[in-house]
């Protein structure tokens, strides 16, 4: 009987071999799932200031960042017209904040408010006067939310500006579904009246770190994290009237501004760090129209935002838009 030549059999056991080794390998991995972007939540209480107006939509523009902008409705009153607004427990015409300082002030308020919503902003309520109502009743704080529906439905008519634009009153019905207390004193009574007047969240919290919000009593809660900052660390909360506090005692200290605007920075990036190489939380940060310590606050926003609102992984995003594209993506409507 011939032997089988010695190529044919060195072929059959390499093929042999080959075949095994493939029935043996790993199967490939699936795919990694995909991370979900990076949130992040830059808010503005009181939004009095109309050049602040301009340059927070101008950054927005750049960065393509969508913003939720705390408005106080006494900024909707001139000195003719302050006595439309009674806070609970007040005389008319008193506020912790005044008032705009002119009838042209508020028509060019009004015209900033309608610029920014056309342009995906979110429009909230910071109340009306600044007050602290950690003791106010449930019916003070409804009186409040009324005051505050009242006065930015009917500005233009309230103050004689005109024309009114179209469809001014349905914004200003169904825009408004988010809420941040003054001196983000937010209480029992305060929770009780949210649902009750309308509004969805509220953004009046504070939390150790960047934390998801929760739902209770149908109000989504956020709160603005403690961040570490400085050389020791520290935590402060992250809004940059506690920076300013923090850095300089509530003082201006205009010739520090650039280390203070650094400091700001440099806390905002590693909070944001941290969560972007981590587990995701969004990160809210707050702030004012006014410029403290020469404007270190804003400078540190605007190079922030400029570096991470940019990033294709990255959302810069409103707290309405949060709420909206967690209940579904379903346009949140006001009641």
């Amino acid at each position: 009987m011939p032997m089988p030549c010695l190529s044919r059999v060195v072929a059959f056991s390499l093929a042999s071999l080959a075949t095994a080794g493939a029935a043996l390998a790993d199967p490939p991995a699936p795919p990694a799932p995909t991370r979900p972007k990076q949130v992040v939540i830059i808010s503005f209480d009181s939004a009095r200031d109309i050049p602040q107006w301009k340059r927070s939509r101008a950054l927005a523009q750049r960065t393509g960042a969508h913003f939720t902008y705390f408005l106080s409705c006494v900024f909707l009153l001139s000195p003719e017209t302050r006595g439309q607004y009674t806070a609970p427990g007040k005389a008319a015409g008193k506020s912790n904040i005044g008032f705009a300082a002119s009838r042209q002030e508020v028509a060019d308020r009004l015209e900033q408010i309608g610029l920014a919503a056309s342009e995906g902003h979110d429009i909230a309520s910071h109340a009306c006067g600044h007050f602290d109502g950690k003791g106010w009743s449930k019916a003070d704080w409804l009186k409040e939310f009324g005051s505050f529906e009242h006065i930015l439905e009917n500005a233009y008519a309230i103050n004689g500006i005109a024309p009114e634009p179209e469809g001014w009153r349905d914004f200003a019905r169904h825009a408004v579904v988010g809420f941040r207390a003054p001196y983000l004193s937010a209480s029992k009574a305060l929770y009780e009246a949210l649902p009750a007047a309308g509004y969805q969240f509220d953004a009046s919290g504070v939390s150790k770190g960047p934390a998801l919000p929760q739902t209770v009593g149908g109000i989504t809660r956020f709160s603005l994290p403690q961040i570490p900052e400085g050389p020791k660390s520290r935590p402060v909360i992250a809004m940059d009237y506690n920076l300013y506090v923090r850095h300089s005692g509530g003082f201006e200290r205009p010739s520090k501004a650039g280390e203070f605007a650094d400091r700001t920075y440099q806390a905002f990036r590693a909070a944001f760090d941290a969560q972007y190489q981590g587990k995701r939380v969004p990160l809210e940060l707050g702030f004012h129209f006014t410029l403290m310590n020469d404007g270190a606050y804003w400078n540190a926003l605007e190079r922030f935002a400029g570096e991470v609102c940019v990033k294709a992984d990255v959302e810069c995003i409103s707290f309405r838009d949060y709420v909206s594209r967690r209940d579904g993506g379903q346009k949140v409507v006001g009641g």
